[in-house]
């Protein structure tokens, strides 16, 4: 069976890996596995780490864009593959990966999940999450400081400097790519229940 690949767009805080993990609740665990494209930024370990922490990494070269399609493209034939994993403390691959099998749903998760014209034409269903702006960054805050290891004033200075533009440029644009536009300000389970009833529909067909 060909999986069904759902790719979850957005902003950075945007709640789109809440909105997959909702997903993933309604559909079961069984049937779907999630990509994550934070995994796919490319090494940067031949830099020093000051130079590390200058680099842009809201601009969608960062990203290994060419290996990500590569593997979607496996699970799309319903084959396995292999996904690096990043370490956002170093700016570096740690060099392990992780042996991901095809599901019935594959759900691709990123900023740029509907940014790369190679990549859009495996995705059976594209969703971008919908939120304003001042949550997005209140959230992205949060997460920065908690999960990997930014101060305050780092967080607001990589946002005045490059993630308000990048995401202007590259991200909100793909808005108008979505085959779903999901207002999340205030969450919004009923459109999730909704959702996932479309892909049983489709998978299991």
């Amino acid at each position: 069976m060909k999986p069904f690949i759902v790719g979850v767009g957005g902003g950075s805080g945007s709640g789109k890996s809440t909105v997959a993990g909702l997903l993933i609740e309604e559909l079961g665990a069984g049937d779907v596995v999630v990509i994550s494209q934070d995994n796919y930024y490319r090494d940067l370990s031949h830099l020093s780490l000051e130079e590390r922490k200058e680099q842009n990494f809201d601009n969608p070269d960062a990203l290994d864009h060419e290996l990500l399609h590569k593997h979607l493209d496996l699970l799309s034939q319903g084959k396995s593959m292999e996904c690096p994993s990043y370490d956002f403390k170093t700016h570096c691959l740690t060099g392990e990966t992780t042996t991901v099998e095809p599901k019935p749903v594959v759900l691709l998760d990123g900023i740029f999940s509907l940014y790369y014209q190679e990549v859009l034409p495996l995705l059976d269903l594209k969703l971008y999450v919908d939120v304003p702006d001042d949550v997005r960054i209140l959230r992205r805050m949060t997460r920065d400081i908690a999960k990997r290891g930014r101060t305050v004033e780092g967080v607001v200075q990589q946002y005045l400097g490059t993630v308000r533009h990048m995401h202007e440029a590259y991200v909100a644009p793909t808005k108008w790519s979505a085959d779903i536009v999901v207002a999340w300000g205030q969450k919004n389970p009923s459109t999730i229940h909704w959702i996932a009833k479309m892909i049983q529909t489709n998978y299991s067909e």
